[in-house]
């Protein structure tokens, strides 16, 4: 009886081609294993390619709502963004992938789980950390990286080797932008991308959105609700995670909102650039994050500000499976239990423009903030406070002057 592998597979090139390779250099029995974690029409049609080239079975499973709720809303909830821009979308979604897997694999009594990820970037330790994590007895298959088996290195060779084995594909060998999809965003890397001093060609690289100069000359109002720091509602009407952000991604791609061109560090190393769009997510959080300066205390929100950067670079290293990841989760959560309210604002041509938050937590006093004397707060009270909050200044001030006159 053949030993089983569980492909990671999308349907593209990569992935179809690895099917009768795996067959002809491993003589497994190929089990794929299609995550949507909400890739859209790109999962049209994978069942027959799938079968054509060799598969024994497909799965397609739909993790979109675990993706949401499990992954996606604890990175809102943290403010997690990698450095200061890139919102996450390809490294939250990669351990939930990872975590499927594993569960087929048991299913499936596999003994080894094969991804397309190259050698170059972070997918390929985003996926293996998690199966190390879930299941260390699980072999990993990487064909990318065994440059002595997978001798192809490009789309042309790619397609031929699927020809050479009577697998006759729609792909050919024009180029496009490397993709990564799922619900919360789509990453472009490729192309013109490839050298920063070039201007993205949005005109053909745009996929959910357009840019703020072709978004409507009208402002949209939107209204949100948050309870803990979960989102509820939009507009009024409550939904599922998932739909308010399919919804979002349908408002923020019509007013232009979360376009990010960014040249990154990558955990191997090097710095890639590419353009994410994000038009619901870049929505999301910038509403949780209206809510919680309502909300939270300066000391509070300066520790969580690091807990966010934290988070942040643990789930794009691939590390959600760690202690570490459950630690900063925790704290986070038990900050949220106070961010609830509505959050409104308007989407004009790029920017999420404030109209109004309100939380029964809110710790907005406007007695305190006006410039009229409230009960709570004496002027006269700021002048012994500013003594001792810059005695350190001063002291030091007083010793510098008295060492320049003795000198």
């Amino acid at each position: 009886m053949k030993e089983k592998v569980i492909l990671a597979y999308s349907g593209g090139l990569d992935t179809t081609a690895i099917i009768p390779w795996l067959k002809e250099n491993f003589d497994y029995e190929v089990i794929c294993c299609c995550i949507d974690c909400g890739q859209g029409e790109e999962l049209d049609g994978l069942e027959e390619r799938a079968k054509l080239s060799g598969a024994s079975k497909l799965y397609i499973e739909n993790i979109i709502d675990e993706f949401c709720d499990e992954y996606i809303v604890p990175c809102v909830q943290a403010g997690a963004v990698y450095e200061n821009k890139y919102l996450l979308g390809t490294s939250m979604a990669r351990p939930v992938i990872a975590k499927r897997l594993v569960e087929i694999a048991r299913k499936e009594n596999a003994s080894a789980i094969c991804h397309g990820a190259t050698g170059k970037g972070n997918d390929q330790i985003r996926f293996e950390l998690g199966i190390k994590a879930l299941a260390p007895d699980l072999k990993i298959i990487a064909p990318w990286r065994m440059t002595d088996v997978w001798t192809m290195q490009s789309r042309e060779d790619e397609i031929e080797y699927c020809k050479q084995h009577g697998i006759d594909l729609p792909f050919d060998a024009s180029h496009s932008y490397s993709r990564d999809r799922n619900l919360w965003h789509i990453s472009h890397e490729g192309l013109e991308l490839e050298d920063p001093a070039n201007e993205p060609n949005y005109d053909d690289l745009l996929v959910l959105g357009v840019t703020p100069e072709k978004a409507p000359d009208e402002a949209e109002y939107v209204t949100m609700t948050f309870e803990a720091g979960v989102p509820k509602t939009l507009n009024g009407k409550a939904m599922k995670v998932s739909e308010i952000i399919t919804e979002l991604n349908k408002l923020g791609g019509k007013h232009g909102i979360g376009i990010v061109d960014i040249v990154e560090n990558r955990v191997v190393g090097m710095k890639s650039r590419g353009v994410y769009e994000t038009p619901g997510g870049t929505i999301l959080m910038e509403a949780h994050d209206q809510l919680e300066e309502l909300v939270l205390d300066r000391a509070t929100m300066e520790v969580k500000k690091d807990m966010g950067n934290k988070m942040a670079q643990i789930v794009y290293e691939g590390k959600w499976f760690t202690p570490l990841r459950e630690a900063v989760q925790a704290f986070v959560e038990s900050t949220q239990k106070y961010v609830t309210g509505e959050v409104k604002f308007k989407l004009y041509k790029g920017n999420i423009i404030k109209a109004g938050t309100t939380s029964p937590y809110s710790l907005y006093s406007e007695s305190l903030a006006s410039f009229t004397t409230g009960e709570l707060y004496d002027h006269h009270d700021a002048s012994g406070f500013i003594t001792l909050f810059g005695l350190p200044l001063k002291v030091r001030a007083m010793m510098l002057a008295e060492n320049e006159k003795n000198n």
